[in-house]
């Protein structure tokens, strides 16, 4: 049944307006506006220019200028001129778009609380960590401080392995010590928080250990250590080389984490290489760490899709919090999409939704009915393709 309502404004309807003007109201983010308000200008222009993939600010005032007469019925009444966003990119405080964020994150990351993790099968709550850069130019983002000499945007995410949401995101020039993260983190009893060398911090892994949760990461290649014991590995367990329990022997070392660790070693048939992970749990099964530590892709998989399928390679301001303010919206915009597929359930992977909903931006069908397919998806779908969320 076609409502009248464009895709666009139909997408604007899962945006939790009531708490949004609340961090307008706390930020100060309308003071001397009168055109350019933060909701009705500069979050649906900004939120417009990244599903129709708009390159630039000047994109996306041309594309809705060319639309003006449909604007009322986007939901965003006049545009602007390319200049008067991008002071406001600049001005406002990109805070306000941060906390927009992480209300998405509080009310979307439930939606998925049931979704499996490929090939694991346990109850714990599972994250991954990393961090992703993205290369600028240093001479016009002078603050983005990267490695030798160049300019570099990090962003630290840690990511539910449950539907891949993100719960905790930090964007920072890119001199940042990844390992930093850890302190940012306020960890849940019992869940188990997946991630690379790059993490291996000891002290922070023990204030891991204290608030009782887990982590599993690399070991590296010069670390010192006595085993106290090997352990049994279950039958079945194919890629298991080896499971026992170590003490670090490093006097620093054993200082900064003196309690007992597992180490397991599994073989990499891909790499054609060994993987030796260490580990605080001592419940789960040897093959168990190795599956929810091969899950770490999705991360990998958010960072791509934020990247390639989110109009980020092209940053809409210079100062940092334009750039803050950019890159949050982007987030804003995958946890939209993200909220748009739970709802209606639609057995689309996360990529088809924004492509589809993207295109449609103009089109006056149901939301719901754009997103049922009308054939088995099987037929066209790459089964060598990672997907970014289960099926609901």
């Amino acid at each position: 049944m076609n409502t009248g309502k464009y895709v666009f404004a139909q997408m604007m309807e899962y945006l939790p307006r009531y708490e949004f003007d609340k961090y307008v109201k706390k930020y100060n983010g309308n003071f001397h506006s009168r055109e350019l308000s933060c909701y009705c200008q500069l979050l649906l222009h900004l939120l417009f220019g990244q599903f129709t993939a708009c390159k630039s600010l000047r994109d996306i005032c041309l594309c809705l200028k060319a639309h003006k007469r449909s604007l009322y019925h986007l939901g965003i009444g006049n545009y602007v001129n390319p200049s008067s966003l991008s002071r406001a990119n600049e001005r406002r405080d990109y805070r306000i778009f941060e906390s927009l964020g992480y209300e998405f994150i509080r009310v979307v990351k439930p939606l998925y609380a049931d979704a499996n993790i490929p090939n694991v099968e346990i109850d714990a709550e599972v994250f991954a960590l990393d961090s992703t850069v993205i290369s600028v130019s240093i001479k016009l983002i002078a603050w983005a401080f990267g490695k030798y000499s160049r300019g570099a945007v990090k962003m630290s995410t840690l990511l539910s392995l449950r539907g891949g949401i993100p719960v905790d995101i930090k964007v920072t020039h890119g001199k940042w010590n990844d390992s930093n993260m850890l302190d940012e983190i306020e960890y849940i009893e019992y869940a188990i928080y997946v991630m690379d060398r790059a993490y291996l911090d000891l002290k922070a892994l023990n204030a891991i250990d204290e608030a009782h949760a887990f982590f599993l990461t690399r070991a590296k290649s010069n670390t010192r250590y006595n085993v106290e014991e090997y352990l049994r590995i279950p039958e079945g367990s194919i890629d298991i080389k080896q499971d026992c329990s170590i003490v670090l022997t490093g006097r620093k070392s054993h200082s900064l984490y003196p309690k007992k660790l597992r180490m397991v070693t599994s073989f990499d048939s891909q790499k054609g290489e060994d993987i030796v992970f260490i580990t605080n749990n001592f419940d789960l099964s040897a093959q168990q760490i190795a599956d929810i530590y091969r899950n770490r892709w999705q991360i990998e998989t958010f960072f791509k899709w934020i990247k390639q399928n989110l109009t980020i390679k092209t940053l809409w301001g210079h100062s940092e919090n334009a750039v803050k303010t950019h890159l949050w919206v982007a987030i804003c915009a995958y946890l939209l999409v993200a909220r748009i597929k739970a709802d209606t359930k639609t057995q689309y992977s996360i990529t088809e939704v924004a492509t589809i909903l993207g295109v449609s931006a103009f089109d006056k069908t149901q939301i719901r009915e754009l997103l049922k397919p009308d054939y088995p998806l099987f037929q066209n779908k790459n089964f060598n393709e990672l997907s970014l969320f289960d099926d609901l």
